[in-house]
């Protein structure tokens, strides 16, 4: 009976010992901002290794063909990352590009000569414009620490793949998203208006010039009537 009530007890602890431990294996699955952001990066990387081949192969711009061989070693390199990490969290990653990334492929597999290379400098602009968006959103509102540092290190990659195609863009004469002093691109990346131009097409201070309520008459004409006189 005593061997029993021991074996008993062992099993109880041995129960009241794994339910901490199912709890803190529950407690660590990544937030949803960091899976998704662990399952874009993981297709931003397939795209543009993709990308980065048919550059090599189809670009008549030499830069182009520089450029796509070094995106292809870059997002290889990032990608190793991106998958050990994942692996280590148990999130699943996806097997291909979005379907908007693929429809970008296959309309580059289309075309060809100078055509060829304007169309992925702009796409690819794009593209490094909301990777770097979604990898600053990561770092900021990231909470598992491993994928905020995956996030930390791919930055300056991308942004330097982000500089270097901003400076090809202007040799070509493509045009180049907007980007704020803090290095967020503006919404749709439409750069015509200058920042801060809609609302200020008076000039800066001329409001001050007429008192408040006075807007009719010319500045100055209220004292044309000589004071008294009725």
């Amino acid at each position: 009976m005593l061997g029993l009530k021991r074996l008993g007890l062992l099993a109880a602890l041995v129960v009241v010992g794994l339910a901490p431990a199912a709890a803190a294996q529950a407690a660590a699955q990544p937030s949803t901002q960091d899976t998704q952001y662990l399952q874009a990066l993981h297709q931003v990387n397939l795209f543009e290794i993709a990308s980065g081949n048919l550059a090599q192969q189809k670009g008549q711009n030499q830069q182009v063909k520089d450029l796509g061989a070094q995106f292809v070693t870059d997002h290889t390199q990032l990608d190793q990352t991106v998958q050990s990490t994942a692996q280590q969290l148990g999130v699943q990653l996806p097997g291909s590009p979005t379907a908007d990334q693929q429809k970008i492929i296959d309309r580059l597999n289309g075309l060809s000569g100078a055509e060829f290379d304007k169309q992925w400098v702009t796409d690819e602009l794009a593209g490094h414009v909301q990777a770097v968006q979604a990898t600053q959103t990561e770092i900021s509102q990231g909470s598992e620490q491993s994928v905020v540092q995956l996030a930390q290190n791919a930055l300056p990659v991308l942004q330097a793949h982000l500089d270097a195609l901003t400076a090809l863009a202007q040799t070509l004469g493509i045009p180049v998203p907007q980007t704020s002093a803090s290095g967020t691109p503006s919404p749709g990346g439409t750069g015509t208006p200058a920042p801060g131009t809609t609302s200020e097409s008076p000039a800066p201070g001329a409001t001050e010039s007429t008192a408040p309520g006075t807007e009719s008459p010319a500045p100055g004409t209220t004292e044309s009537p000589a004071p008294g006189v009725s």
